[in-house]
């Protein structure tokens, strides 16, 4: 890959707001995985990702136009909105059970371009991988294919002694069905959100104290 072209794909990658965070991942290189068409990656996805996406864009197609209603409706709609928290809940516990130990790797920062993760083993540039996000703070999981756009070789964090090295790896989405993007940019400006809340009430904290 030249340098032209991983410069293009950085760009593609920063097209998106992404969010410093940490959450699980699995990744697995693909053979042949330039060869894979997105066809190809929708039938091979696994069941319990494609259910939680069904699930997700029903939930919100049937409660989005009734959340303007107030009084015994409104009940009714909170009533709802609880019934579709705990399928949540159940989908992601039957999705954890796709996290698997061996290929488990620390993801440090997520977008709808792509993400950032770290491991003790480098990959290899241009590699398409097999791609699993598990974001618990928005009961998310999703599936996807990607390419490994840049590897950084770093000493590991707090380890002065035995310079044991890590690698950064920044990967662009391949193959991502569009409502898990939008599902991926939610998630990311609702816990930047959070942030920016939790850091005006410390600033706050500090002015009264």
């Amino acid at each position: 890959m030249s340098n032209e072209q991983i410069d293009l794909k950085l760009k593609q990658f920063d097209e998106f707001f992404s969010i410093t965070h940490h959450f699980n991942i699995n990744a697995k290189p693909l053979v042949n995985g330039h060869n894979i068409s997105y066809n190809d990656f929708v039938n091979d996805m696994p069941t319990p990702f494609k259910l939680a996406n069904d699930i997700d864009t029903l939930d919100q197609a049937a409660l989005a136009p009734l959340g303007a209603i107030s009084g015994i409706a409104g009940q009714l709609v909170q009533y709802l909105n609880h019934q579709a928290k705990k399928i949540d809940l159940l989908v992601n516990h039957i999705l954890s059970e796709q996290d698997e130990k061996e290929h488990r790797y620390q993801g440090t920062n997520f977008g709808g371009g792509g993400i950032e993760f770290i491991s003790d083993n480098s990959l290899c540039l241009n590699d398409v991988i097999e791609l699993k996000i598990f974001l618990t703070h928005a009961n998310c999981a999703i599936y996807c294919h990607s390419e490994v756009i840049s590897i950084e070789e770093k000493l590991l964090e707090g380890d002065t002694a035995n310079n044991e090295k890590q690698y950064h790896h920044k990967v662009i989405f391949r193959h991502i069905r569009e409502d898990d993007r939008e599902r991926l940019v939610r998630s990311s400006l609702h816990l930047q959100s959070k942030q920016l809340q939790q850091l005006a009430k410390e600033r706050n904290k500090q002015l009264n104290q």
